[in-house]
């Protein structure tokens, strides 16, 4: 009877707590489909220094891909070529985390003329590393000449350029800088809101990216499928990719001529990027500090990585005659290579769409480059690439116009590409037709 008599009350018990842990899995599952509010700015992560626009003042939709607001675009920050062109806000998901709703900025151009039937195709580009602050993200800083001059080239193609800023880039929040995940769902995003916000664009998308970016599109086409699956991704372009090659892929790969060569003792603007890699790492181990890995003559350099975006903290690194050898301390390239193995890690290499790969043999990443075309290829993707002789990392992107053109035009047209896993050297060609890329 004892034991009876308390059943009643342990079952109530068990029922309650039931109901309640039902309750906190609903109060969950809505919080995750709520929408929340933009992180506070956080000085320190280079917030702030733009205007309004880029920070959404209401609940960011639950839903990734909804154009927020849209602006016109400074005509000085604009491209020659195009007949419109627009500073868009956006929703879409941290990628870090990788479920909480976020606001990303960017921009959307159109090209001249008339739209063919069904709407504009869509270049999705995504850029290369620029800084960490706000101020650094294209859309309010402009733009180089060389990707002036590329993106040109693909409006005059007849293609709308779609141009992510990345999260924390503009908006508040920090910047996670070489997170592909994060770069893949931004970039991912900013064509959804685009394709649902204005008018005149066919889902017809090409991602199209340069060294962090030519990651970042790699890593987004083997997201889209299960990430944005209402998405139709026809092709991808990388150039300058940054990818952690396995040893035996590289031990593999075929010699070729190179000028490039690593001079610990040379003054080396490039190191500015070590500063940046800190900075990120700090985000993911803020128990990580500057004197763990960064010399006694390297360390101002940091905190104006803060605020600098990248062409001046170049500049800054030479005049502080930076060399790899008085900037990194003994055992800092193993500390920073946790984050930077998590944060590059794709998550597949077989991909199903063509992909292009254009590596500029100067390039010191070069043989990163062919090996992941090589890994690629090995995966199941079908893989063009193509190697350029005497060209570095900036050079590859507007020569690989002659070839990367073509390949996009004949995928769209839905013929088949020929495999060109592991390329033999090319001597670049002059871009036939591309014009100075003037505002």
């Amino acid at each position: 009877m004892k034991s009876a008599s308390l059943s009643r009350p342990l079952t109530h018990t068990r029922a309650v707590a039931r109901l309640a842990s039902g309750a906190a899995l609903l109060c969950a599952a809505l919080l995750a489909h709520a929408g929340v509010r933009v992180p506070a700015p956080d000085p320190l992560q280079g917030d702030g220094r733009v205007s309004a626009f880029y920070t959404w003042d209401a609940d960011v939709p639950a839903s990734p891909g909804v154009l927020l607001r849209s602006e016109p675009l400074p005509a000085t920050l604009g491209l020659a070529n195009a007949s419109r062109q627009l500073r868009i806000l956006y929703s879409s998901t941290d990628g870090v985390g990788g479920s909480t709703p976020i606001a990303v900025s960017g921009a959307l151009f159109i090209p001249q003329g008339t739209a063919p039937q069904g709407g504009w195709p869509i270049v999705a580009w995504a850029h290369g590393t620029f800084g960490m602050a706000d101020i650094c993200a294209p859309s309010w800083f402009g733009r180089s000449w060389r990707d002036v001059r590329y993106l040109n080239a693909w409006l005059k193609a007849g293609f709308a350029v779609v141009a992510t800023d990345y999260q924390g880039l503009g908006t508040p929040g920090p910047n996670p800088q070489l997170n592909n995940r994060s770069n893949s769902y931004t970039l991912l995003d900013s064509v959804r809101a685009a394709l649902r916000g204005v008018p005149g664009l066919a889902n017809e998308v090409v991602l199209v990216g340069q060294s962090q970016g030519g990651s970042a599109v790699i890593a987004a086409a083997g997201y889209a499928p299960r990430y944005a699956p209402d998405l139709n991704v026809r092709a991808t372009v990388a150039t300058g990719i940054i990818y952690n090659a396995p040893h035996a892929t590289l031990a593999s790969l075929a010699p070729f001529k190179t000028r490039f060569r690593r001079d610990p003792e040379r003054v080396d603007p490039t190191l500015a990027y070590e500063f940046y890699s800190v900075l990120s790492a700090q985000q993911i181990d803020p128990t990580l500090k500057p004197e763990d890995v960064l010399t006694d003559a390297a360390r101002p350099l940091l905190e104006q990585s803060r605020i600098s975006c990248l062409a001046s903290l170049e500049s800054d690194a030479e005049l502080a005659g930076l060399t790899r050898a008085n900037t990194l301390k003994p055992g800092a390239q193993a500390r920073l290579q946790k984050w930077w193995d998590a944060y590059l890690a794709y998550p597949t290499l077989k991909l199903n769409m063509p992909v292009f790969v254009g590596v500029g043999a100067d390039d010191g990443l070069a043989p990163a480059e062919l090996a992941l075309a090589k890994d690629a290829c090995a995966a199941g993707t079908t893989v063009e690439a193509h190697l350029y002789e005497g060209l570095e990392h900036n050079g590859t992107v507007n020569a690989s116009l002659n070839d990367s053109l073509p390949f996009v035009r004949r995928v769209l047209a839905g013929e088949s590409i020929a495999p060109v896993c592991e390329p033999h050297e090319q001597a670049p060609r002059a871009v036939v037709g591309q014009d100075d890329g003037a505002h």
